[in-house]
């Protein structure tokens, strides 16, 4: 009799807790709200000397949002424009050639020398013939001869020199110069786009969540000073197990009601993708058996207007 009565009590318990797993209540499917992120870093690394925006504000193409102190790049600027400065004069000075005082100077070293030549020429005349009769010896006769060919080495020399000044500046120092100039003026743009860096400019609208450093601290290059979002860009992110999925067609309209306000409004699924890791779940209560894969919905609303102030990562209920 006992053992009958416990049979009939854990069938009816067996039974019991079947009808309860079977009409167990299928649960919501909750979702995050999500934004488009954006930062703006530096491109080199200086101190911060002012922060012009606050957390939370709203910012527009082109506003200036921060001024770094770059010391380097003033002085890289510096030495640019002397360096440009003197390439410049280089230039000029191969294109306007010799000036009227060097061409006197070489006149005047011209005239010097051929007097100087005349004298040896004579000399080495008269020594020729005293060597011929003997009467000079072979040391001599060479002294004379070497004094010959040295005046007519320099005459020869400054003749060439005062011919190329009169001539005028070769085409290809005329070239090099210009290149240098170029190099130059190459150099301090390159300071002034650097010296441009210095101010952080806002490249896209965006709502300012965080700003990582204050004034006075030093910003790297690359390190992200201002982090926010793009404004009208929400959406949202649900996750849905492998035997819901069939529910959900990408194009397909939704339904959305959001939890902290019972705001309701539509959108439309632009992605379905599979997830990989379960760190990737954005439901708050997932439903769904170990073995069934997990996949990930993208909504967008139909009208950004009307989501752009629902809070970033608040929950949201497909309906």
């Amino acid at each position: 009799m006992k053992n009958t009565v416990l049979t009939s009590l854990v069938l009816a318990s067996f039974l019991m807790l079947s009808a309860c797993k079977d009409s167990k209540p299928e649960r919501e499917i909750v979702g995050k709200t999500k934004k488009e992120v954006i930062s703006f870093a530096p491109k080199l690394s200086g101190r911060i000397l002012k922060i012009n925006v606050e957390e939370g504000q709203t910012v527009k193409v082109g506003d200036t949002l921060a001024i770094l102190d770059v010391p380097e790049v003033s002085a890289k600027i510096a030495q640019a424009k002397g360096a440009t400065s003197a390439a410049r004069a280089q230039v000029q000075m191969a294109k306007n050639g010799a000036t009227a005082d060097q061409l006197r100077q070489l006149r005047a070293k011209q005239n010097g020398l051929q007097e100087q030549f005349r004298y040896a020429q004579k000399s080495f005349s008269r020594a020729k013939n005293m060597y011929r009769d003997s009467l000079l010896s072979p040391q001599n006769y060479d002294e004379y001869f070497a004094k010959y060919q040295g005046a007519k080495a320099q005459l020869d020399a400054v003749n060439a020199e005062l011919n190329d000044v009169q001539r005028g500046t070769r085409y290809e120092k005329i070239e090099m110069a210009q290149g240098q100039q170029n190099q130059a003026m190459g150099a301090l743009q390159e300071a002034n786009v650097a010296y441009s860096e210095k101010y952080i400019i806002a490249t896209n609208d965006m709502e300012i969540e965080t700003i990582a450093l204050n004034k006075g601290e030093l910003a790297t290059a690359g390190y992200p000073l201002f982090t926010g979002y793009i404004p009208e860009t929400s959406y949202f992110r649900f996750t849905i197990p492998e035997s819901k999925i069939e529910k959900y067609q990408k194009g397909m309209s939704v339904k959305m009601v959001v939890n902290y306000n019972k705001k309701e409004f539509s959108g439309k699924i632009i992605t379905i993708k599979q997830l990989a890791k379960y760190a990737d779940i954005t439901t708050a209560f997932p439903d769904y058996e170990p073995e069934e894969a997990i996949y990930e919905i993208k909504v967008i609303p139909e009208n950004q207007l009307v989501a752009k102030d629902i809070l970033v990562n608040s929950n949201v209920t497909l309906k």
